[in-house]
């Protein structure tokens, strides 16, 4: 195909949390690039269209009927599909999409399009899921609207808007809750929906790309002094920020048993590529709809290359990398992101699949 794939942004957060706000800016920041927008919101909260009409001549397509979840393979589809068609003829021009998500939609559904549909996969390339959570309400929202949670779960950025309303060691509690359900995502404050472009595009949050992208504490630390009941991997404490063995001293934190968790696996031995692919593909048949981001950097016996894979849902890729270094430590890393996942059975199957 002559043309480069179309970079895609899926801009989620919940309602309030300055997603219009955001977009706005963007728009009106986005020095000589232009972007087409999609957005999917309910009813009322229509007028946003009217905002962004007026001060850009962005071309926007306002998905219908409703949620983005239930309708989204389709209609979404349809819209990326007309949009790169058009972008083809000549008679759009754009460099890159901005998917707007209700602010009660789950992302997964808009995620998995990219990687389902071979016509979207050819124009395409998901860049990354934006989360914006509001410092104010957030605790309220991810107690009640599992939502909210998954928005976090599935977010490659974080940025936390209105942290001037709250006291410090609100926010702080807030990014300690944040980053155990899930240690991928960079979390950044914003106020007013500044930030500058290079924060908001080409994140490659889908990249599958060498470096697994993990709050570095969240490895060192797992396991350290905790029990180990399995050799060669750590059962830790999940994606913190405290010292080894210490115990989690944040009071905010055991009031949430947030069912959106993080944990993570490691090996130095190598796995058995048949074994493997075969308990990761029985896993996501049965927990697939709860898996919501998993990634991996892998050492498979008999390649001499880094395995790289993640999945959403259902949806899993691998791909090999650069060759293991001479002298580097061969080692595997995953991290897995989900809803009430059997961390226990995962970390055993797992070891299990191990040479």
């Amino acid at each position: 195909m002559a043309d480069k794939l179309i970079p895609a942004t899926i801009l989620t957060g919940f309602l309030g949390s300055g997603k219009t706000t955001l977009l706005k800016r963007v728009l009106t920041e986005a020095h000589g690039q232009k972007i087409a927008v999609i957005e999917n919101e309910f009813g009322e909260e229509n007028i946003d269209n009217d905002i962004l009409v007026s001060d850009t001549n962005e071309q926007i397509m306002q998905l219908s009927n409703g949620c983005v979840c239930c309708t989204i393979r389709e209609d979404l589809r349809a819209t990326l599909s007309l949009l790169a068609e058009r972008r083809r003829k000549g008679e759009l021009h754009f460099e890159r999409v901005v998917i707007e998500t209700t602010g009660l939609a789950d992302p997964g559904p808009v995620a998995q399009t990219f990687f389902m549909d071979d016509e979207i996969a050819e124009s395409y390339l998901l860049d990354s899921v934006l989360t914006l959570v509001d410092a104010k309400h957030a605790n309220e929202q991810l107690d009640n609207r599992q939502e909210a949670r998954l928005q976090i779960g599935f977010a490659d950025q974080i940025f936390i808007s209105k942290t001037d309303l709250v006291d410090e060691a609100s926010v702080e509690a807030l990014q300690h809750r944040i980053r155990h359900m899930n240690p991928r995502a960079q979390q950044q404050k914003v106020h007013f929906g500044e930030v500058s472009l290079a924060k908001v595009f080409d994140l490659k949050g889908f990249n599958l790309n060498t470096t697994l992208e993990i709050d570095p504490d969240f490895l060192t630390v797992q396991g350290h002094g905790h029990d180990h009941d399995h050799p060669g991997h750590d059962h830790g404490h999940e994606g913190h920020d405290h010292g080894p063995g210490e115990a989690c001293d944040h009071p905010h934190h055991h009031a949430h048993d947030d069912d959106v968790k993080s944990f993570a696996f490691k090996s130095d031995k190598p796995f058995s590529p048949t074994k493997l692919e075969d308990f990761l593909g029985a896993i996501v048949q049965v927990y697939g709809p709860k898996m919501l981001r998993y990634k991996g950097v892998l050492w498979m016996k008999g390649s001499d290359k880094k395995v790289i894979f993640q999945g959403v849902h259902q949806m899993m890729g691998s791909d090999l990398g650069p060759k293991w270094a001479p002298g580097e430590k061969k080692s595997s890393k995953m991290v897995f992101i989900g809803i009430d996942l059997p961390k226990e059975i995962l970390l055993q199957g797992l070891e299990g699949c191990l040479v």
